[in-house]
């Protein structure tokens, strides 16, 4: 089989001047740059467009794998690049892309290893010692299940490896805005359930954010990582706690009442 070995960068944003330039920067060895933005309200895309070898479109939000399949919808090569605005390539990594699509032989799609980040020191347990993600792909081959809103899977046709170099994962800059995160992810998630007709629990309302934080606390040696574990460790704990409550109010919102 062969493939087309240029490559097209994809990015979705949502206000991240804070990362654009060192963004797009990062991408300067793509063939192709698409920004597809959810109508920012700061300076994306001022310095978006502002790089000659970035195009720029807009795009109304409704979920994440929605939002990836547009995206791909307008990228004219077969190889897609998908970077989110909080990720980082190493040079090592920049050098392992191009030479997998120069190489690559059978397989259609390629997972990344991801490094954490906890502000700027490496969080190196608490669940995210094994956390992969796919992040280079065939678009012939491969797209993203419309059943995902949020931690979107991707469907592949074929054969697929992991890279060996690590992709810098900056997601907790500070407390509150991961925070934010982690409740815009749960309630995400309440709408993907709530789609596929899963009734809400008051027993899992409680009983799952408590399991998620054992387990990724202590099975996953998230006390190693000190003070950082228990942040992150009770902030995913939260997301779930969210989830279930928010499932539970779209639930009551179709729910009749009833008459005395």
């Amino acid at each position: 089989m062969i493939y087309n070995v240029k490559l097209t960068a994809l990015i979705i944003t949502l206000n991240e001047e804070a990362q654009m330039h060192q963004l797009l920067t990062d991408l300067n060895f793509a063939d192709e740059i698409i920004v597809v933005d959810s109508f920012s309200t700061d300076k994306t895309e001022e310095i978006a467009t502002s790089y000659k070898n970035v195009k720029f479109l807009q795009n109304k939000f409704e979920n994440f794998s929605c939002q990836r399949n547009f995206a791909i919808s307008h990228a004219k090569n077969d190889w897609i690049l998908f970077q989110d605005a909080d990720e980082r390539l190493t040079p090592e990594l920049k050098i392992e892309i191009l030479e997998t699509l120069k190489t690559n032989g059978r397989e259609i799609a390629f997972l990344f290893p991801r490094t954490f980040m906890f502000k700027n020191k490496v969080l190196l347990f608490s669940g995210c010692q094994t956390d992969t993600i796919f992040r280079l792909f065939n678009k012939n081959f491969a797209k993203y299940s419309s059943e995902k809103l949020t931690h979107e899977k991707l469907i592949t046709k074929g054969e697929i490896a992991t890279l060996k170099n690590k992709l810098i994962h900056y997601s907790y800059f500070d407390f509150e805005s991961y925070k934010s995160k982690m409740v815009h992810y749960g309630k995400l998630k309440a709408q993907e359930k709530f789609i596929m007709k899963q009734k809400n629990s008051f027993f899992l309302q409680i009983f799952h954010p408590a399991y998620d934080y054992f387990y990724n606390y202590c099975i996953r040696l998230g006390f190693l990582d000190g003070k950082k574990g228990i942040i992150i460790c009770s902030l995913r704990a939260y997301s779930i706690f969210i989830r279930h409550q928010e499932l539970r109010n779209l639930w009551k919102k179709i729910t009749p009442i009833s008459k005395k």
